[in-house]
């Protein structure tokens, strides 16, 4: 009778180890090709990679690439709207299949989740109103300064507020969204943020945000990629080709000028780095 159960007890766990092992190798790619259903993380407030436009869709360079995920696998598009500070954790939590939304790698967001080769570089530039006096980069100390929580920008900020700009009179406020921190730099609440190059552009040509001018480039050029779960080498080596593939079709080239503008496309190899 002992043997028994001991015996039962042994098969039991051998079932319940190999049921956990089975699927724990499902991979997404293998449950989105057979779901016809790609879920894809992008910030909604991030223009012109991510935003809703006029008739209130997801638009943007990130959203396209969703799209041009989803044709490729045969399954349909899903954008899921992912605030900055909820990118690693919808992906973790399993809300999102993928996170495309201008996403800073660092080897300490890489403990949780796996990154693709750089998708995009956005070389920074200095974005402030005519009535501050800020000119260039420099002048930023001891202005009013504002920006997105937990974004590169304010890595930066951070570092030059410890170096003595908060000595000299520097004050940082961080916002929720790049949509806020436009408009806090809009009504006066802060005088200067720091904004890609391209998106500048894009904001420019809006024309909802005629008052900001350009005051030159910051020191800090922010290549994001694409994100999935940590342990789906599947999945994560598929997307990687995916990325190398919009590059040398011409993909890329084609969506950065529809969204960005008609300036220079910008490398996404960096020089001493091989991917």
């Amino acid at each position: 009778m002992h043997t028994s159960k001991l015996t039962i007890m042994i098969l039991a766990t051998a079932i319940g180890a190999l049921a956990s092992n089975m699927a724990l190798a499902e991979s997404t790619l293998d449950r989105v090709i057979g779901s016809k259903k790609l879920r894809c993380g992008i910030m909604m407030d991030n223009p012109p990679s991510g935003f809703r436009n006029a008739a209130n869709e997801p638009d943007g360079l990130d959203v396209v690439y969703c799209k041009d995920m989803a044709k490729i696998l045969g399954a349909e598009a899903e954008v899921v709207e992912t605030p900055s500070p909820d990118r690693i954790p919808a992906l973790v939590s399993n809300r999102i299949d993928v996170l495309i939304a201008s996403t800073t790698p660092t080897p300490q967001r890489a403990l949780t989740v796996a990154f693709t080769q750089p998708y995009m570089n956005f070389t920074m530039g200095v974005i402030t109103r005519a009535d501050t006096g800020i000119k260039s980069y420099a002048d930023l100390k001891g202005k009013k300064l504002g920006g997105v929580v937990g974004s590169t920008q304010e890595q930066l900020i951070d570092k030059e507020m410890e170096a003595g700009w908060a000595a000299a009179g520097s004050t940082y406020t961080g916002y929720a969204s790049d949509a806020e921190s436009y408009l806090a730099l809009q009504q006066g609440k802060v005088d200067s943020i720091l904004v890609a190059m391209g998106v500048f552009n894009a904001l420019s040509q809006s024309g909802q945000f005629s008052e900001f001018v350009l005051a030159g480039a910051a020191p800090l050029s922010d290549t994001v990629a694409i994100a999935v779960k940590r342990d789906d080498q599947q999945f994560l080596n598929w997307t990687k080709q995916f990325v190398w593939q919009q590059v040398t079709s011409g993909r890329f080239a084609e969506v950065y000028k529809t969204y960005f503008g008609e300036g220079p496309v910008p490398a996404l190899a960096i020089s001493g780095v091989d991917y």
